[in-house]
């Protein structure tokens, strides 16, 4: 197995074979810097110092060419050949209390959400725990790298559930929405640090816009599981274009009651909706207004919405440590 020497911390490290320096450096308990896990947020790119490395994805859209004559790559997706000396500073946050694994899990049930989103639901008997909130990679047969999904259920008995979106001529989903009971799949995981923060004293804000509702999920039901609604207040927010596109409170796990109130809003409604209108951060900055810097937030959605929400708890006073989100972009 090739050993790898990382600086400035000195910490040396073995990789099996075609895995990726980031996940090695995860199961040696090293806290290297990551995000996405699939080559689209930069947040693991580390110095080749000595070595050589292959990329799975060179098509990766956070590594280019000028990364490449720097010595730079990504840690997600860079498998080393041999020995290898990189530089990447290790921080305390990424350090996984739950090192990942990589099993081979059945499909047990597909049920639908949404118009185009459906919960999946593997079973493997050695699949591990996992912290609401947390992602895993999952490996397609027949497409190139892991596909990053969040789980949307509680860890049970080796049970892991994913909320996906079916997307246009998209190879990953195309696969897994042909897919019947009985199929396998390779799962590896958990991954993301955006997880249910028990320990917080404040009350919950989640916001969802399309699969970005499984994370959500997920935590909801964490949350209460833990007792967590005995002494806080769940607000959790649903972003969607139409009517569609809604899911309602029975998903998260319950109904809205006293503790946790659910509001969900429509970009582009017909006539007939009655509901809150316009873009989530908006729609969240109007209900929380000042409330929203004493929460805990956690969201998940597509890009434009994440920059939305990043800029809008930033104008609300929201303390950065406060806002947990992974980069799926």
């Amino acid at each position: 197995m090739p050993k790898i020497t990382q600086s400035p911390d000195g910490h040396v490290f073995e990789c099996d074979a075609g895995e990726t320096i980031l996940r090695a450096a995860l199961r040696a308990g090293i806290g290297m810097p990551y995000s996405c896990n699939t080559g689209s947020c930069g947040n693991c790119r580390f110095q080749l110092l000595d070595g050589t490395v292959t990329h799975l994805r060179e098509d990766a859209p956070a590594w280019s060419e000028r990364e490449l004559k720097r010595g730079r790559w990504l840690g997600c997706q860079a498998v080393p050949d041999g020995a290898c000396s990189v530089k990447f500073r290790s921080m305390d946050q990424y350090i996984p209390d739950i090192s990942p694994v990589s099993v081979t899990a059945t499909l047990v049930e597909v049920k639908q959400i949404t118009r185009d989103i459906s919960e999946f639901t593997f079973h493997a008997d050695d699949l591990p725990a996992f912290h609401p909130g947390q992602y895993a990679l999952l490996h397609v047969s027949g497409v190139t790298g892991g596909r990053a999904y969040s789980m949307s259920n509680l860890c049970d008995d080796g049970t892991w559930r994913f909320m996906i979106k079916q997307m246009p001529n998209g190879e990953a989903t195309g696969a897994l929405f042909a897919a019947e009971p009985g199929a396998t799949i390779t799962i590896d995981g958990p991954y993301g640090t955006a997880f249910l923060r028990k320990d917080s004293p404040r009350d919950i804000v989640l916001l969802a816009g399309g699969s970005g509702l499984s994370p959500m999920v997920s935590i909801a039901k964490g949350a209460a599981a833990a007792g967590m609604l005995d002494t806080r207040t769940l607000h959790v927010f649903y972003g969607a274009r139409e009517t569609g596109d809604l899911c309602n409170a029975v998903v998260l796990g319950g109904q809205a009651s006293e503790k946790a109130r659910f509001i969900a809003a429509l970009s582009d409604p017909d006539a007939t909706w009655t509901g809150p209108k316009g873009f989530l951060h908006d729609v969240v900055a109007e209900h929380m207004a000042a409330q929203l810097k004493d929460c805990e937030i956690y969201f998940a959605g597509p890009a434009v919405m994440s920059a939305a929400v990043q800029e809008m708890a930033h104008e609300a006073g929201v303390p950065p440590d406060q806002l947990h989100f992974d980069e799926f972009y």
